[in-house]
């Protein structure tokens, strides 16, 4: 997963740098980033039933070949240099469609993989994938475009996948279902939705990750306007930019691998979930690019820290039976919000600018922080 997530890193710098350079516009950004993830807030719930009824391998190697397909499809189009942003954004919904079924597998596998005691340090290790992959790919991405191009930029990633299907194709699962086959998809749904509504923690948990995915992740997606117009530091200081979240993100999951199964997790949650919006502000201001980058390690640190504890949370919480639907729900506030998130804050760096944008992202997060500290303090317990 590793490598194929470097490629993924590649292609993400590449493609962001590609709809700048194709539009120059930060609005269009926006659109790309809410369209890469819009279907994940239609399909994701469809995707847990799914997860809940098919076996995951098997829907794993199914959407990482399609992902793998889409990567190589890009690479054509633009090395024939007939890339257009509609077919970018065309393209960027197939991959959400991909996604919606991909994620909740793909969260829900991990507790089929190991004990329940050990299943923080799996979380903490798979962000640990992630986030070194967050590292290594926007910096290979700068220096790739400038060598190579984007559309060798997108070969690379869709050749990456192949490790990843060769890791699946290499494990073997017994299959956990538990979920009445013959029960109604909608049906199946609202079951699903009851076991979170009945669950005050899950509810709150939930909550919590949907609105830092509305308001707190949109700085990603802004990112080439930041490098190319505040920070001024070009396509290469764009990749360190998103390498020094990729590292803050890296020493948070070492963390929390270290630490394991240890008590005030919920302490941690709302000490790190203060720590990213406040920094959030930081980046806001910051207009030198040194502090920058350690402002978005900061970041990286905090945002992995709280959604890790969060997943980690979700998953001991709930039985096998509807752990899929119940990540789907997870994918869905993540994801899903995602896009919604990318559209307001592309608006309104088109209008204001993008420091402003950022500004309102890590001020909406406090006051809503604070707000669930006040009001629900059993999470601080957990």
């Amino acid at each position: 997963m590793f490598i194929s997530l470097v490629g993924t890193w590649i292609q993400t710098v590449a493609q962001s740098w590609l709809v700048f350079q194709l539009t120059n516009s930060a609005f269009l950004l926006g659109i790309a980033g809410f369209l890469s993830y819009i279907p994940v807030l239609f399909l994701s719930l469809f995707g847990g039933v799914v997860a809940d009824r098919m076996n995951k391998r098997k829907i794993l190697i199914f959407t990482q070949s399609a992902f793998m397909l889409l990567a190589f499809l890009l690479a054509v189009l633009t090395q024939a240099k007939i890339i257009t942003p509609y077919q970018i954004m065309f393209l960027a919904v197939l991959n959400g469609i991909v996604m919606a079924f991909d994620g909740p597998a793909r969260q829900a596998v991990v507790a089929e993989l190991v004990e329940k005691k050990h299943l923080l340090n799996a979380i903490a290790l798979n962000s640990i994938a992630f986030n070194a992959s967050r590292i290594i790919g926007p910096a290979l991405a700068g220096i790739l475009i400038a060598s190579i191009g984007m559309s060798g930029c997108f070969y690379i990633n869709g050749i990456s996948f192949f490790a990843v299907l060769v890791a699946l194709l290499s494990i073997r699962m017994n299959d956990r279902l538990k979920e009445d086959r013959n029960l109604p998809s909608l049906d199946a749904l609202k079951a699903g939705f009851k076991i979170i509504n009945d669950n005050r923690i899950m509810l709150v948990l939930i909550t919590i990750v949907g609105a830092v995915s509305l308001f707190g992740v949109s700085y990603v997606i802004l990112m080439p306007v930041f490098a190319h117009d505040v920070l001024r530091v070009g396509i290469k200081g764009m990749g360190y930019l998103m390498s020094a979240v990729g590292f803050g993100a890296l020493l948070g999951g070492l963390m929390l691998a270290r630490l394991g199964d240890f008590k005030h997790k919920g302490r941690l949650l709302f000490i790190s979930s203060f720590i990213f919006s406040f920094f959030l502000v930081l980046f806001s201001l910051s207009r030198v690019y040194a502090l920058s980058l350690v402002i978005l390690i900061f970041i990286g640190w905090a945002s992995v820290t709280s959604i890790s504890l969060v997943n980690t949370t979700l998953q001991t919480e709930v039985s096998d039976e509807f752990r899929g639907r119940v990540m789907s729900v997870f994918m869905l506030t993540f994801a899903g919000f995602m896009p919604l998130g990318n559209l307001l804050a592309g608006t309104i760096a088109q209008i204001w600018g993008a420091s402003l944008a950022i500004m309102f992202s890590g001020i909406i997060c406090s006051v809503f922080f604070i707000l669930i500290n006040i009001l629900e303090p059993q999470i601080r317990r957990i």
